[in-house]
């Protein structure tokens, strides 16, 4: 039922000629009108704005003061544009507003109320332009009514998760579950950011509405599996953050309680990558030097989000968020590179390959004093990424060789650098499976050799004599258990070795000639270069299951359009 609030100029426009309204479809959302009524004095200091009449009570209610009395709109209410004086217009305003607020069931019935749907729908589509065009159409009295219709639309419970247990949802295959309601959810979204971004909108009166309930509720939102419905949220909630600067502290401390549950309860929430990319416009805007509460905020809450299973699906924004903490304080550099040492993955190559990206883009950024103080550890982890039977992992390291910021900092500093790298680089171009792999440690190899080649054949002659002392080791080990087994045939007659005893086993490359010349590494390079046979490669080319899917998904995905390309946060005149 519409309830509606009919000054005596609209009603000698459009006369009420019934008391019988748009019909209430029973829905998921229902209870939610009455619940708002219940709670409206407390909430936003609505007075009376859900009140329920019907017949009964119209001829009663028909005595009391015009503007205090709620009927029922039989038909769809004329344009706006009808509405002859300012006054006229602002009543029809309300009243449309107050109209969308009827919640209608597109679940179990979508073919139910059809055409009020549709008035509704007109209605909003409206009132969006209406805000848009004109000037000077949000007075004081519009604010309660749109807050409160954007409440009672959009501040529902969400349906459980089609994923309850957190399994990692993999975008090029898995279909989200799209809002049932978004014909109408969207344009109650678009109008709300209309009207936060109109140039009559004024925050000290919207204050009084928009507050920390409001606040807390919006971001309970974030958890909807509906990607359009995040990325509305994501817009609505940074336009909210940049128009109330009370509200600032609030929203990041909020922010930071759905990560700590994220991280250490549930690991399970749809929204943490739209949240992320909002902090990364906030991050940008912090003043400096940075408060301890943000740098508190890098290590115990960015940081560890690097430990969740699903990584994946926020990664892009998370390394965004750290990087711009680097770039505004680069001594944070390094107890974030230790921290990401301390996270990193051990048997799960994706995700290896992910903080190998982040390390990169950490690199690129990174001041020569502060790379000093990680080179030992980083380069150390990065020798055993090179060694990496996954060949993703071990060519997204080798990459780093291209990089020509890093290749000045690996020249600074090649007398540290080398010695640790040397061993895996040359190991692994004899030994790995993996024929790119080749190519791209010979690339690594020349580019050391032609930096300081004092120092790569110093560090030639080191391998060499490391591997000899373990292959003395390896012989004298195998003379040791020959003994024992010679003695254990004196003992016993009948002794039988459980096994042939051989010479000792090597990797494969690990008994060859040492041949690292400048023109064997060359040669190399050259050949790692050729386009590899398309028939072998073929198998190694992940083949995606093929299930059907959901055209109607994929035409709404395909039709949604970005409330807000890029997110910039004003900057915070108090410096919060």
């Amino acid at each position: 039922m519409v309830h509606s609030e009919i000054g005596p100029t609209i009603r000698a426009m459009f006369p009420v000629t019934s008391p019988l309204g748009i019909p209430k479809s029973p829905s998921f959302h229902s209870g939610l009108d009455l619940i708002a009524a219940a709670n409206a004095d407390s909430l936003y200091n609505f007075a009376d704005s859900k009140t329920i009449i019907n017949s009964d009570n119209m001829q009663k209610n028909a005595s009391c003061e015009d503007n205090s009395m709620y009927t029922s709109m039989p038909v769809q209410l004329p344009p706006l544009a009808d509405a002859q004086t300012p006054q006229e217009r602002e009543e029809l305003f309300i009243q449309k507003i107050r109209q969308c607020c009827v919640l209608f069931d597109f679940v179990s019935d979508p073919l139910s109320d059809l055409k009020w749907k549709e008035v509704k729908r007109a209605a909003l589509h409206e009132m969006v332009d209406y805000v848009s065009i004109e000037r000077g159409v949000i007075t004081e009295a519009i604010y309660a009514e749109a807050v409160h219709m954007f409440a009672v639309n959009l501040f529902r419970t969400l349906p459980p998760s089609s994923n309850p247990n957190g399994a990692e949802f993999d975008p090029e295959e898995d279909e989200p579950n799209l809002e049932a309601a978004w014909p109408h959810l969207q344009l109650v979204y678009e109008f709300f950011l209309r009207f936060l971004e109109s140039s009559d909108f004024q925050p000290n009166i919207a204050k009084r509405y928009i507050d920390q309930k409001f606040v807390l509720q919006l971001l309970e939102l974030f958890d909807s599996e509906d990607p359009r419905e995040r990325d509305f949220l994501k817009t609505t909630l940074h336009r909210i953050y940049g128009k109330f600067l009370g509200l600032r502290a609030y929203i990041r401390k909020q922010i930071n309680n759905v990560f700590y549950s994220f991280i250490y309860e549930t690991e399970h929430h749809n929204g943490i990558a739209e949240l992320l990319e909002i902090l990364g416009s906030i991050i940008n805007g912090f003043a400096l030097p940075l408060k301890d509460e943000h740098k508190v905020f890098l290590v115990k809450v960015l940081l560890p989000l690097h430990k969740v299973k699903s990584l994946s699906v926020y990664h892009p924004q998370l390394a965004y968020c750290v990087v711009q903490f680097l770039e505004k304080d680069p001594s944070l550099t390094e107890p974030v590179v230790k921290c990401l040492l301390k996270f990193w993955p051990k048997t799960h190559s994706p995700k290896e390959v992910m903080f190998l990206n982040e390390l990169e883009e950490i690199l690129d950024v990174i001041e020569p004093g502060e790379f000093q103080k990680v080179m030992i550890p980083l380069f150390t982890q990065i020798a055993k990424c090179v060694s990496s039977p996954h060949f993703q992992v071990a060519e997204r390291a080798l990459y780093y060789w291209n990089n020509e910021y890093i290749m000045s900092l690996i020249g600074d500093n090649a007398a540290v650098i080398l010695p640790i790298m040397f061993p895996s680089l040359y190991r692994n171009s004899k030994s790995h499976w993996n024929k790119t792999i080749h190519g791209l440690i010979y690339n690594a190899l020349k580019l050391f050799m032609e930096m300081n080649q004092k120092l790569f054949d110093e560090c030639s002659q080191q391998y060499k004599l490391e591997r000899q002392k373990e292959k003395e080791k390896q012989k004298e080990r195998e003379q040791a258990w020959n003994r024992v087994e010679s003695l254990a045939k004196k003992n016993d007659p009948n002794y039988r070795p459980l096994s042939n005893t051989s010479a000792p086993t090597s990797p494969p490359g690990e008994n060859e000639d040492m041949d690292i010349s400048y023109e064997k590494i060359e040669a190399e390079v050259k050949d790692g270069r050729k386009p590899a046979n398309s028939d072998k490669m073929r198998i190694f080319l992940r083949k995606k299951s093929e299930l059907p899917l959901d055209t109607y998904t994929v035409r709404a995905l395909n039709d949604h359009k970005r409330a807000d390309e890029y997110l910039t946060t004003p900057p915070d005149v108090n410096k919060c």
